[in-house]
C-alpha cells in the first residue's frame, strides 16, 4: 500500500471513530438515565395497572422517574415508547412556559393589558372590565368570562376577535374560569411579540436542550399555534420537562426556565374547580377540596394537587406530576374518563413507594 493510501485510511478511521463517539454521546444524552425498578415500585405498578383494567382505565403509559433517573416506565394499548401522544391541555404549561421566556426576554409583561396587543380586532364597544384584562389574567384563567366562549361554530372566524367579543361579567382577577380560548390568546400574543410561532420560539430554548424532537402542534386558522390544546410529545418527552420543572428550570447547569417563573408557575395563584364547573356549583356536584385535585389551587396554566405537589393536566388523563418532596416526576398518557380516579391510582399506589 503506498504512503498516500495508508495515509488516507488512518485518516478514515479516524472520521469513523469521530463518528462512532459522537453517535454515542448523543444516545447516553438523548434519553433520561435509568435505574433498575424498586421491587416495592415494581409491585406497586402490577397493581396500579390491575386496578386501572378493573376500572376500565384505558392506560397508555406510565414513566416514574426518581431522583433524575427512571425507575419504572410502561406502555401498552394504544402507547408507543416512540409516538407522540396528544396531550390536550398538557399543552397549556408549555404555552406558559413560552410567556415566562418571553417576559424574561422583555418582551411583553405580566401587568400588559390584552387589547394593547390587538387594536385591529376589538369589538365595537370596550368594556371597562375588558380594557382592564392582563397577560396574567389569561394566565390564571381569571380574566372575567362568565360563560367559556365558542370559537368552534365558523372555521374561517378569527379566534381572537372571536375572543375580545365574548361578554366580559366579572371584574378580571376575580372570578375563575376555565379559559381554553384565554390560552389561545396568550399563544398570540407570545407569537406577536416574539416574531414567531410559539413551537418555534420553544424549539432552541426548551426542545433542542431538552433533546425533543421538534414536535407538532395544530394550529389556528390564522397560523397560530393552538396554545391551550393541540400539542403532541412522547412520554420521555413529558418526564423531561417535569423533571426541568423539578429541578426549577435548569438543566445541564444551563438555566433554561427562569427559577422565580417556575416557582410562580406551579405554585397557587387563585382557588380553582374542575374545568367546566363553576366555583358555586361544587357542593351540588358533591366536590370538595378533600375529595377534589381540582380545587387545590391554580397557578400559571398549571394545577396543585391534594399531596401537596403539582402538575400539568390534560383531558383524558394526561399528565406531568412533579413531586418535590420525593424529588420525582410521573409522567402518564391515556384515554380515561374518570381522571379523578386515575389521580387517585397514583396518590394510593405509586407515592407510598416512591
Amino acid at each position: 500500500m503506498s504512503k498516500k493510501n495508508i495515509l488516507f485510511a488512518a485518516a478514515m478511521l479516524m472520521v469513523l471513530t469521530a463518528c462512532k463517539n459522537s453517535v454515542k454521546a448523543t444516545v447516553e444524552t438523548i434519553d433520561l438515565p435509568r435505574a433498575e425498578v424498586p421491587e416495592k415500585l415494581g409491585v406497586a405498578m402490577d397493581i396500579f395497572f390491575q386496578q386501572a383494567t378493573n376500572d376500565s382505565m384505558d392506560i397508555h403509559s406510565v414513566m416514574v422517574v426518581k431522583d433524575g433517573k427512571v425507575i419504572y416506565s410502561r406502555w401498552q394499548g394504544e402507547g408507543a415508547d416512540s409516538v407522540p401522544h396528544v396531550l390536550h391541555s398538557v399543552s397549556k404549561t408549555f404555552t406558559a412556559t413560552a410567556v415566562g421566556l418571553a417576559i424574561a426576554d422583555g418582551k411583553m409583561a405580566l401587568t400588559d393589558k390584552v387589547i394593547d396587543f390587538f387594536p385591529d380586532k376589538l369589538p365595537t364597544e370596550v368594556s371597562d372590565n375588558l380594557k382592564e384584562m392582563t397577560v396574567r389574567d389569561l394566565l390564571t384563567m381569571t380574566c372575567g368570562h362568565d360563560v367559556e366562549p365558542s370559537f368552534r361554530g365558523d372555521a374561517g372566524q378569527d379566534w381572537v376577535t372571536c375572543f375580545l367579543a365574548h361578554p366580559v361579567v366579572h371584574k378580571p382577577g376575580t372570578f375563575y374560569l376555565y379559559n381554553s380560548l384565554g390560552t389561545y390568546v396568550l399563544s398570540a400574543i407570545v407569537q406577536q411579540v416574539v416574531g414567531e410561532k410559539v413551537v418555534d420560539y420553544l424549539t432552541p430554548r426548551l426542545f433542542e436542550p431538552l433533546h425533543i424532537d421538534k414536535p407538532k402542534w395544530e394550529e389556528s386558522p390564522q397560523g397560530i399555534n393552538c396554545g391551550g390544546w393541540g400539542l403532541y410529545l412522547k412520554t420521555e418527552d413529558l418526564a423531561k420537562m417535569g423533571q426541568l420543572l423539578l429541578q426549577k428550570g435548569k438543566w445541564n447547569g444551563k438555566q433554561l426556565i427562569p427559577e422565580t417563573w417556575v416557582s410562580e408557575m406551579s405554585k397557587k395563584q387563585v382557588e380553582s374547580i374542575n374545568p367546566g364547573t363553576r366555583i358555586e356549583e361544587a357542593e351540588a356536584k358533591g366536590l370538595t377540596k378533600e375529595t377534589s385535585d381540582w380545587m387545590q389551587g391554580y397557578g400559571y396554566q398549571m394545577w396543585r394537587c391534594r399531596p401537596g405537589c403539582f402538575r400539568a393536566d390534560g383531558a383524558r388523563g394526561q399528565y406531568i406530576i412533579v413531586v418535590p418532596d420525593k424529588n420525582a416526576v410521573i409522567a402518564i398518557t391515556s384515554n380515561v374518563e374518570d381522571l379523578q380516579g386515575e389521580l387517585n391510582l397514583v396518590w394510593n399506589n405509586i407515592l407510598p413507594v416512591l
